[in-house]
């Protein structure tokens, strides 16, 4: 067992799933001869050769389609879109075809097809390169979402969606590709997916989030922790389907909830969950729920992209604000 970061983790998941099953290719723009923008398919090429590693022009509606195709004919292709900035033209093809082909077909046919992209900011990228748009896959029927936060968790749950035999959109986070290292053993062995992660048991206050978002809530945690302050902080994972009930047990025993993601606040997928939260767990409430978000507008140039960010900060506020209301 190695110490690896979450790029390295996705490249050893798909390594170890195009070796176990023949129908497994990998496809996207410069994913063969460069290894990928980030090289979280380098060496995949010279290990399974053209015909499983494949380089596409830059047509990302192409490359959705493309996939839609292989999958319905009995490949489990994984697609990569550099950006996720520029899935937008792959949209058509999620949404039309990918998510309702088990549905269009009375079953006969399923769509086991992987689309992965980086996400988010924090790496001071250019325009179009630090979308969060996980709320928008997660209102289309038939799709699967799916936001890894380490890189054990990359390893395990990216497996679980080569295997899953319907559609599944893998976000990754770009700010944590190689911002931390942990222990993965390459031992194939899928992460469930539909469920939440404990990442840490508390009693007072249970803060939800995914992502890249679960290092800055993790540190609110701490700090809280130091203050005297138990916080459970929950990582949704996989926001559709959504696992609910991980979380209403939480609320159930904190009583209080803060809920923090980068996207912008409004109809963010942070309002999905306090949503439900206030429909089934409304009595367990002992505090207004709060939500931590990006702001109300598109990620701007690195100069400001930190304050753009939620931070450690603006978390601690908000559950210092549910942790005082009486």
């Amino acid at each position: 067992m190695s110490e690896i970061n979450l790029v390295q983790a996705v490249n050893l998941a798909l390594a170890r799933a195009m070796a176990e099953d023949g129908a497994v290719l990998v496809l996207g723009e410069d994913v063969a001869a460069e290894g990928g923008v980030f090289r979280a398919t380098d060496g995949l090429l010279q290990r399974f050769g053209p015909d499983r590693v494949l380089d596409t022009p830059l047509a990302e509606n192409a490359i959705a389609g493309l996939s839609v195709g292989l999958a319905a004919q009995g490949f489990r292709p994984v697609a990569e879109i550099q950006f996720t900035g520029f899935i937008y033209p792959a949209i058509d093809q999620l949404v039309n075809h990918a998510s309702r082909l088990r549905n269009r077909t009375r079953g006969r046919l399923t769509c086991p097809m992987v689309v992965r992209s980086p996400a988010g900011g924090g790496i001071r990228a250019i325009e179009h390169h630090s979308e969060s748009p996980e709320a928008m896959f997660a209102h289309i029927p038939g799709l699967r979402v799916v936001i890894p936060s380490s890189p054990a968790r990359a390893y395990g749950l990216l497996l679980a969606a080569v295997r899953d035999p319907d559609p599944v959109v893998f976000l990754e986070p770009t700010r944590l590709y190689r911002a931390a290292r942990e222990e993965v053993e390459d031992d194939g062995a899928a992460l469930p997916l539909d469920r939440c992660f404990v990442l840490r048991e508390g009693t007072d206050i249970t803060l939800v989030t995914w992502g890249a978002m679960t290092r800055e809530t993790l540190g609110a945690a701490d700090t809280l922790a130091a203050e005297g302050v138990s916080a459970e902080v929950i990582d949704v994972a996989t926001l559709k389907p959504l696992d609910a009930d991980s979380i209403l047990e939480s609320v159930a025993k904190t009583g209080r909830c803060v809920i923090v993601h980068e996207a912008p606040l409004t109809g963010g997928f942070g309002a999905e969950i306090a949503a439900r939260t206030a429909e089934r767990g409304l009595v367990s409430l002992l505090a207004p729920i709060e939500r931590v978000a990006g702001w109300d507008t598109v990620m701007p140039l690195p100069r400001l992209e930190q304050h753009y960010l939620p931070s450690e900060a603006r978390i601690l506020d908000a559950a210092r604000r549910v942790l005082a209301y009486q």
